[in-house]
């Protein structure tokens, strides 16, 4: 089980209630997510470990991983000067890479890939820098990865365009994988992922989403992508159903995880490390976890505020919605519910030989709740 909880890492020996309390507005307010009973302590046996380092994780993969970087490289190359600049812009932009990461990992763990698993990291790469390309020119964002967006610095009609570039050349390359089965997973994960870009966009400005609905567009945006990546994984290594199916479980609550915490940065974040400016979601009035907990537990002036933020957008009384999210503990909240996603993604590995690389997933897991970018 994940042992790092919250917000701050433990060095000592001490209980762990699953359900945490504080006061606002005059009445406690539970900050632990539905469905958890918080009257049940769990100890703590053992020191949390200091968090590792993405490029430790990254060690029992770390020849595959520089061929999927040569790779994604040379069938980035196209005879149009515009799609290789653009195009290695974003790709060069200095993200962590854990989409291919995790494939390559998966299909290691899961036996054999015959060198198969490269070209398929790279596909799951492109599918996601594609999705990028488009996400910024739908929000106009400025910033990402500590740089300008490609749409800022040529346009949003180059980005679509390039991004349905890579698009096709990931189908182009998953042919090349001959397997029904790939292409059949990736189809459908790509029109999920268009599904959850439209939903996302219907729920702009809207202060009445629940967070059945968010999670289900962070599912859609972002989990399924990893879900199918680490299900072809065990497909292209002809692995036993129980193991795929239990990559794909992973990838799926690993994928859930990771945008939590990245919604939880983007409140309570360091604009240096996480490489995007703050308050983004709120500015385009976008109703993430935090935004939504928050205004759940909160009445009067307070939930009045936080309506016309999701409403209205921008980020002119930003200190004091950071000061009801706050209030709420929503940022703790939303943490505790990664984590409670981190535990699912462990879990579901219970079926998948021990070995390196399955060690290296489970580590994985710890990294995408703990990290600040």
């Amino acid at each position: 089980m994940v042992q790092r909880f919250l917000c701050k890492a433990r060095n000592s020996i001490r209980p762990r209630r699953h359900g945490q309390m504080r006061v606002a507005g005059g009445r406690a307010v539970w900050l632990t997510p539905p469905g958890v009973d918080p009257s049940i302590p769990e100890l703590i046996l053992a020191p949390t470990p200091k968090p590792m380092k993405l490029e430790e994780i990254r060690a029992p993969v770390r020849d595959d991983m520089e061929a999927v970087n040569r790779l994604v490289q040379e069938r980035l190359s196209s005879s149009v000067a515009l799609i290789n600049q653009l195009g290695a812009y974003i790709v060069n932009s200095g993200g962590k890479r854990l989409r291919p990461l995790v494939v390559l990992m998966a299909a290691r763990a899961a036996g054999d890939p015959a060198d198969k698993h490269l070209p398929l990291a790279a596909v799951i790469e492109f599918i996601h820098t594609a999705t990028l390309l488009h996400d910024d020119v739908v929000d106009d964002s400025r910033l990402r990865r500590g740089q300008e967006t490609a749409n800022h610095v040529w346009g949003n009609e180059a980005s679509v365009l390039v991004g349905d570039f890579l698009y096709s050349r990931a189908f182009e390359m998953m042919v090349e994988l001959e397997s029904m089965a790939i292409m059949a997973v990736m189809a459908r994960t790509t029109n999920v992922i268009a599904e959850g870009e439209v939903l996302q966009l219907m729920n702009c400005h809207d202060p009445d989403v629940t967070e059945d609905r968010y999670r289900e567009i962070i599912y859609r945006k972002t989990a399924t992508l990893f879900e199918a990546g680490c299900r072809c994984a065990g497909l292209i290594c002809g692995a036993a159903d129980e193991v795929t199916e239990g990559l794909a479980a992973y990838g799926l609550h690993l994928g859930n995880a990771f945008q939590l915490v990245d919604d939880a940065l983007d409140y309570g974040g360091d604009v240096n490390e996480t490489g995007k400016n703050l308050g983004d979601d709120l500015a385009e009035g976008k109703p993430t976890l935090p935004l939504i907990h928050a205004l759940r537990e909160s009445d009067g002036e307070q939930a009045a505020l936080l309506r016309r933020a999701i409403e209205e957008g921008g980020l002119d009384n930003v200190e004091a919605i950071q000061q009801a999210i706050e209030n709420t503990g929503a940022i703790a909240y939303t943490r505790r519910a990664a984590d409670q996603e981190a535990d699912k993604a462990v879990q579901a590995l219970s079926g998948v030989p021990g070995s390196e690389f399955r060690e290296a997933l489970e580590r994985l897991v710890r990294f995408a709740v703990d990290r600040r970018y």
